[in-house]
């Protein structure tokens, strides 16, 4: 179903064709070797999915944040591995650059984002999750820019990436947020970790080691990295909450089409109320969280920030949690079919829990939401999300 606040049903159509038909076919191969396909990298740049929002005067597609999150929700009903990468690229990278790039900033990174350039966002360690400030990278003033020295860990486009968005300690308290390119001396991307689900994603650790970047690169301020981390991860929030909406859409639909293929008894098996009504229940709770977000999109730059923290928590707790419910009802719904890799949803199954883990645990989305409707600020705790 279309969310009535989506007011551009060609382009979701426009998506959903290209999904089935560049996506669909690379599916099983880009999992079992854990990477992208390097042409079809290619095709999501042609098709102006790696800068949807970047101006067309950038080479960008000029569009806004609903059209990215249908971009991600139409390719995780196929592929939520490459769902991501697209994520990553619009909700962090791109829209850190926008909402707080400088005008020469914008000039020399978003062409190369909207053509070319795979940017990842480096801010989890891997002694500081949730507690992201608690890092231990730091940036030392050298002359006119800064040295980083540190490892990020669980980066997610690191492979690919040409650019990266890096978080790193400024003196005692400050944080600050740095431009880096990939080729930087003493930059090293590691091996890509071996994961459960989205494997066509992927996720390494970023080691610094004295990258000198110049105070041109410094994103937003050089003590406005926390601002610039909240902010980006709460559109992050809507990204990884229409990935787990289009994971639940792509589950249902396996599960529907089985059900309605597979005889027993001499009928077909979506005819027994024990298969069509937990169907029927995840259909609507999926509408549901459907409308809530492209709702919250709608109205999210009308709300205070607090309400927009709780709001986009809300949004990802409700999708990442359906998610993980339509992927298990579907796999008993093709019961021993389900288990096998000959059928696409043990995979949504292995894709699904990640939601309730990344941009913010369920935990973590829980507290934001707690915090909203006691009437206390996050940031005065510390929190990153």
């Amino acid at each position: 179903m279309n969310s009535p606040i989506e007011p551009d049903p060609a382009w979701r159509a426009k998506i959903r064709d290209f999904a089935q038909r560049t996506v669909a076919p690379l599916v099983s191969k880009m999992d079992a070797e854990e990477r992208v396909d390097d042409g079809l990298v290619a095709s999501l740049f042609a098709e102006g999915l790696m800068g949807v929002e970047i101006p067309e005067a950038y080479g960008g597609a000029g569009r806004d944040l609903v059209s990215s999150a249908v971009v991600i929700e139409e390719l995780s009903r196929v592929d939520p591995g490459v769902a991501v990468l697209v994520d990553v690229q619009n909700a962090l990278v791109v829209s850190a650059l926008l909402r707080h790039g400088d005008g020469d900033q914008k000039r020399r990174y978003l062409p190369r984002l909207a053509t070319s350039a795979v940017g990842a966002y480096a801010l989890s360690e891997e002694e500081s999750g949730s507690d992201a400030f608690a890092m231990g990278t730091e940036a030392t003033a050298d002359g006119t820019g800064f040295r980083i020295n540190g490892r990020k860990h669980w980066t997610t486009n690191a492979a690919e990436a040409s650019l990266f968005v890096v978080f790193a300690k400024v003196g005692e308290a400050g944080v600050g947020t740095f431009l880096v390119d990939a080729d930087a001396p003493g930059l090293q991307v590691g091996e890509r970790a071996s994961k459960l689900g989205i494997r066509a994603s992927s996720t390494c650790a970023v080691e610094f080691d004295d990258v000198l970047v110049g105070a041109e690169d410094v994103l937003g301020g050089v003590h406005n990295g926390r601002t610039t981390a909240i902010e980006t991860l709460n559109i992050g929030k809507i990204g990884i909450a229409a990935q787990m909406i289009g994971l639940a859409q792509g589950a249902l639909d396996a599960a529907f089409d089985y059900a309605r293929r597979r005889r027993q008894f001499g009928e077909p098996i979506i005819s027994f109320q024990g298969v069509r009504f937990p169907l029927a229940r995840l259909a609507a709770e999926l509408d549901a969280a459907r409308t809530y977000l492209y709702h919250t999109i709608a109205v999210l730059d009308t709300l205070p920030f607090a309400n927009r923290l709780t709001a986009t928590a809300t949004a990802k707790l409700l999708a990442a949690e359906v998610a993980e419910r339509a992927a298990s009802q579907a796999v008993e719904t093709l019961g021993g079919n389900g288990y096998s890799t000959a059928f696409p949803v043990e995979k949504f199954y292995r894709d699904a829990k990640i939601g309730k883990i990344y941009e913010g645990t369920t935990n973590i989305q829980l507290r934001a939401i707690a915090a909203g409707h006691l009437g206390t600020d996050e940031r005065e705790s510390g929190s990153p999300w």
